[in-house]
């Protein structure tokens, strides 16, 4: 095997090593290369302008991360062998590999009823298959069936390296400091005991900060007004152009892969043999689209995509309760008004909707601290944990979306 090493400037952590002949023929892949054109925070952007960076940046920040991670789990005698640690490589690298335009904004309304894991899953085996078999070890540890579990934990857990880099990497673009996170002393502190992933007690204070830097960034960043309209905007504006397709209505999009996601596509089945054209279809394509529509003889349509493209968003307010019927109600007659559309139409610019995060969910996350002594306790039972049962529960808020009429 021809010994390989390339060296990537990555601006979050420096220099980044890709040293396996396998792994860079993988990043060099048009599938993978098509996450360049996906951006990592969908609208993030037209609040924090900087949060520009795309889903390959992550995927090779999460690489990174996981390469020390394997290092300092070796160091501690961990057993590891070469064939399971270019897996736990490979698996992380491609761990995103499905995702659609706009990401979580999209998954279920351009692509419907699929979630992304399903065909990064479908993708990573079309890819095992030109690679003769190479991504097998990969994809045991991507799915969990790997006997090793601390490899799955790594990649999909409660301290795995893809929550880790994204954390890291978005509070870097979005200049938020409250998401800044100790990753490098928490993967330093990472060990395995009876299989399983978990931390020493040196790290709790790491461990804690991690949890709360979280939930700050989902209700500073995530679930921030600006970025809930504008996605909610782009789920609205494919809604009306399926219903417009569905009355038989002119509604072409820019590339034949939004035609085709737009009217062909029926269900999860057919998505298999269809890879090849999701994997042309990105975040440009969309936006082209939507861009064309604003000329759209469909005032509706034409109104949504203008207001996306032109930044002049939805207002929305968020509270602790649902929100009044007569205030919704007050809202939709004022978009009646001011656009002169029917009421059933108003459902395109006054909607209501919940919005939610949990800091540490007892129920199904388990961060496990292994203590000198050899006992281990989960985070939330540690004497004088900050993460105890007041944050355990979901934020729940309420959130309206409605037109700005003054």
């Amino acid at each position: 095997m021809s010994s390989v090493h390339k060296i990537i400037n990555d601006p979050v952590y420096g220099f980044i090593t890709i040293d396996h002949p396998l792994i860079l023929k993988i990043i060099s892949h048009p599938w993978y290369q098509r996450l360049r054109n996906i951006n990592q925070m969908a609208f993030a952007h037209l609040v924090y302008p900087g949060a520009v960076h795309s889903r390959l940046h992550h995927s090779l920040g999460a690489y990174h991360l996981m390469c020390i991670a394997l290092y300092e789990l070796k160091n501690k005698n961990i057993d590891i062998t070469a064939e399971e640690e270019l897996g736990a490589k490979i698996a992380i690298l491609l761990h995103d590999i499905g995702h659609g335009p706009f990401s979580h904004a999209l998954e279920s309304e351009l692509i419907k009823d699929v979630h992304h894991e399903e065909i990064s899953i479908l993708l990573m085996q079309k890819m095992n298959e030109q690679f003769e078999g190479q991504l097998s070890t990969a994809i045991e540890i991507f799915t969990n069936k790997h006997p090793k579990r601390f490899l799955h934990q790594l990649v999909s857990g409660q301290l795995d390296v893809d929550r880790m880099d994204y954390l890291n990497r978005d509070s870097f673009f979005t200049g938020v400091a409250e998401g800044v996170i100790g990753y490098d002393r928490i993967l330093k502190m990472l060990t395995v005991k009876d299989g399983e992933l978990m931390v020493e007690e040196k790290a709790i204070y790491s461990i804690e900060k991690f949890l709360v830097s979280r939930r700050l960034m989902y209700w500073q960043v995530y679930l921030h007004k600006t970025v809930l309209a504008s996605e909610r905007i782009l789920v609205k504006i494919i809604q009306r152009a399926k219903e417009l397709f569905t009355q038989g209505k002119e509604i072409n999009g820019a590339t034949d892969e939004v035609n085709f996601f737009l009217k062909d596509f029926q269900s999860k089945s057919s998505i298999e043999q269809h890879l090849d054209k999701f994997c042309r279809l990105d975040d440009h394509d969309v936006m082209a689209t939507i861009k064309n529509w604003c000329k759209h003889p469909d005032k509706i349509l034409a109104t949504l995509c203008r207001s996306l493209v032109e930044r002049k968003l939805l207002k929305v307010k968020l509270q602790a309760e649902a929100f009044d019927v007569n205030f919704v109600k007050e809202k939709q007659n004022e978009a009646m008004a001011a656009l002169d559309i029917e009421e059933e139409n108003t459902g395109y610019f006054v909607f209501t909707g919940e919005a939610s995060n949990t800091t540490y969910n007892l129920e199904d996350e388990r961060i496990n601290i292994l203590f000198k002594d050899g006992t281990i306790k989960d985070i939330s039972q540690v004497d004088n944990a900050l993460i105890q049962h007041n944050l355990s529960g979901a934020t729940k808020k309420y959130y309206i979306c409605y037109l700005k009429t003054t």
